[in-house]
């Protein structure tokens, strides 16, 4: 059987070769795809910075490669190539100085991240920080004299910091360990350890394990990170820094809160702040987020935005300091947020809605404080839109087919990457209102000159709720009039994700499956987002059934069209869509093959095991434990309907995956090996949930590999 699929996709190669001149995608040439992020203009708008995130061979190995991150210029003005700007050592988070004449990026040493300076007159970059807690974000005063950064602080080492917590103070809010009166347990234990002591002994014996890593004691609600389980409290804290001495470090947010921005205004002579200051609850369980303003040193704090069961985020002042753009809504995240302007020294009865159905982020004021720019994704792209501040009315400056992935705005020139079908990442330069573009990167042009692409046609149909659904049809690249052929039915996870032409994640493996004679069916069920709220909603209490309808009915109507062979369809997808693989392969029999990856099955479990838990309170309105929860998610879970699943099928589970759990894969593959079927189970060591768009290039590989082999096992034999 091997040498069959060998053959058939050999064949496949000449095939598409001879027609066109062209290779087909292969799957190796994931490790050609460079990245493009984090643009920014400098000051008089003339030059721009940004990322580029390569993949390069390791000297030591045949088969591994790692990620390397290195800083571009390019100028604006004469429209020439961007040129390397930082090479060899990884390099991120470009922040320009207000003169134009420096740049403050991020590199680690010693494992922890780092803020460097570099002139634009040449040189080598100097290290600027060297803060025990690392330092990222960084950004300029107005006036050039200063940096603030952001760094992570641990609960223990906030405590006994002297230089940021001289009071020795602790935290307010109950650290809810057992037996002990509020935080009884942090006053402090001059006791020798010793395993045979007295009971404070003991205490500072177990106290000293815990600090060696050899036992952690988990007395926190999220436990879980993405590899790991912790027992650490970790606080982002916000600091600041003269620029003629990066060791002067000054704290300007203090406490055992959680602070997730911090920007200077325009005048440089307060801070807007973003953050959580509940100092009664457990940061854990506080998941409100209010707006501060300061004075420069972080002290007298006014609350600008706040209230119970809110979170207002994505702070930005405009140009002259009068207005104030963010974004608000309630703490549940099965929701669009809402943008709003605000003066700043206005209250909440001066708040105005600017209405825009759509997650926004990137939020751009133009220098004249009349327009406000944004991307979302929208439709199956991430468009770049502006919405006017008068008439509260947005405009779309790019299309549906495309994704704007970053972008600045100076000066009427507009600068942003973009990703397409036809390229997966470059830079391109505009007027302001997307009239007049030019293409000024060519990272992936060139190896893709002699590669052959399949491009998606775009349908929709009305659903039962009569909601429009979208889906996209991708032709094999050796398509041929009359001939019918395999296909793959390739689902979005999140459950709120969203394909199309203008999401880059999915570029090389849509393109990978076409090359290799299959039809390619995609879409956006119910639940997805780019639609808007109330589609977004549609799936609450139901993420089997009519997600299913949805994505069955746009496989048929893409059979419909003729060239798809109903004998030989298979079905994949990873995480909620891992899900929903397994949900569709016990009530339909229709596929040959099926892949699930880094998928849950139990949903009672999951709530236990993934660090994404409130999904499930979010999505289904309370907890295991309760009565009519429990229905719901015995309902839901697709284990419930393991003993239908006759598909042969394979799954995998990064090892180390602890978003949705590890264990939620070996569940399913042991009921369906106990109940004989056939199925296959793929553990990648060390791997997390995100193993297929930033783990191991080898295990990327390996895992798209194995799911082609797979299939041709039961399609094409």
């Amino acid at each position: 059987m091997k040498n069959i699929c060998l053959v058939f996709l050999l064949f496949s190669f000449q095939q598409s070769f001879a027609q066109t001149g062209k290779e087909p995608i292969k799957v190796t040439d994931m490790l050609k795809i460079k990245q493009l992020s984090s643009v920014t203009m400098s000051p008089d708008g003339n030059q721009a910075a940004f990322v580029v995130n390569s993949i390069e061979a390791e000297a030591d190995s045949k088969w591994e490669s790692k990620y390397l991150n290195q800083l571009y210029l390019v100028n604006t003005e004469g429209e020439s190539a961007p040129k390397a700007y930082t090479f060899k050592e990884n390099a991120s988070q470009p922040s320009w100085s207000p003169d134009g004449k420096q740049l403050a990026f991020v590199r680690v040493v010693d494992t922890k991240p780092q803020i460097f300076l570099m002139s634009l007159s040449g040189g080598e970059p100097l290290q600027f920080t060297k803060f025990k807690y690392g330092a990222t974000s960084p950004k300029w005063s107005p006036d050039g004299k200063q940096i603030l950064f952001a760094a992570s602080i641990t609960l223990r080492e906030l405590m006994k910091d002297t230089l940021f917590n001289p009071g020795k103070e602790i935290p307010k809010w109950p650290f809810e360990k057992p037996g002990f009166n509020q935080n009884q347990q942090f006053l402090p234990n001059n006791a020798k350890p010793d395993p045979d002591g007295n009971l404070d002994e003991v205490r500072a014996y177990l106290e000293n394990n815990a600090i060696d890593k050899k036992a952690k004691v988990i007395n926190k609600l999220n436990f879980q990170e993405e590899s790991t389980t912790t027992s650490d409290i970790s606080f982002n804290h916000f600091f600041i820094a003269p620029i003629t001495n990066g060791n002067m470090v000054t704290s300007v947010t203090h406490g055992f809160y959680r602070y997730t921005a911090v920007d200077f205004t325009p005048d440089g002579t307060q801070l807007i702040i973003t953050g959580n200051r509940d100092s009664l609850q457990h940061p854990d369980r506080a998941l409100e987020s209010e707006i501060y303003l300061s004075d420069i040193k972080g002290a007298n704090l006014q609350k600008i935005l706040g209230a119970k069961g809110m979170q207002y985020s994505s702070a930005k002042i405009s140009p002259s300091g009068k207005w104030l753009a963010f974004q608000f809504g309630n703490t549940s995240f099965v929701d669009v947020p809402q943008l709003a302007i605000i003066p700043l020294n206005g209250s909440e009865k001066d708040i105005q809605v600017l209405p825009f159905d759509r997650n926004k982020g990137g939020l751009i004021w133009t220098a004249d404080e009349q327009w406000i720019y944004f991307t979302a994704q929208s439709n199956g792209g991430q468009p770049l839109y502006r919405i006017n501040i008068s008439s509260k009315k947005a405009e779309a400056l790019s299309d549906f087919n495309s994704g704007i992935l970053s972008f600045d705005l100076n000066k009427n020139r507009l600068l942003y990457v973009k990703t397409e079908v036809s390229n997966p990442s470059e830079l391109f330069l505009s007027d302001a209102g997307l009239k007049k573009s030019n293409r000024i990167s060519n990272f992936n042009t060139g190896w893709l000159a002699n590669k052959q692409l399949s491009f998606p046609e775009k349908m929709s149909f009305v659903d039962e709720k009569g909601l429009t659904v979208e889906y996209w049809v991708m032709k094999p690249i050796n398509y041929e009039a009359g001939k019918k052929y395999p296909a793959i039915l390739d689902i979005h996870g999140g459950p709120s994700a969203m394909w199309g032409p203008g999401e880059a994640s999915m570029w090389h493996e849509f393109q990978y499956y076409a090359s290799k004679g299959y039809a390619v069916v995609y879409g956006n069920p119910r639940g997805s987002g780019g639609y808007g709220a109330s589609f977004l909603r549609a799936n609450i209490n139901d993420w089997g059934k009519g997600p299913t309808y949805d994505v069955l009915t746009y496989l048929d109507k893409s059979v419909d069209l003729g060239f798809i062979d109903t004998s030989r369809l298979a079905v994949t997808g990873g995480s909620y869509a891992g899900y929903l693989v397994a949900w569709i392969v016990g009530h339909d029999q229709r596929f040959k093959a099926a892949c699930s990856q880094r998928g849950v099955y139990d949903l009672s479990t999951f709530f236990g095991e993934g660090n994404a838990w409130r999904l499930v309170p979010n999505y289904f309105g309370g907890y295991p434990w309760e009565t009519t929860t429990k229905t719901i998610l015995e309902r839901e879970s697709p284990i419930t309907y393991v003993a239908d699943i006759h598909t042969p099928y394979i799954i995998f589970h990064g090892e180390n995956d602890l978003r949705t759990g590890v264990i939620q894969g070996e569940m399913l593959y042991r009921s369906l090996k106990i109940l004989g079927r056939t199925v296959e189970y793929v553990r990648h060591p060390g791997g997390t949930h995100e193993l297929t768009r930033s783990g191991n290039n080898r295990q990327r590989i390996d895992q798209m590999l194995r799911t082609m082999e797979f299939f041709e096992r039961f399609i094409n034999h």
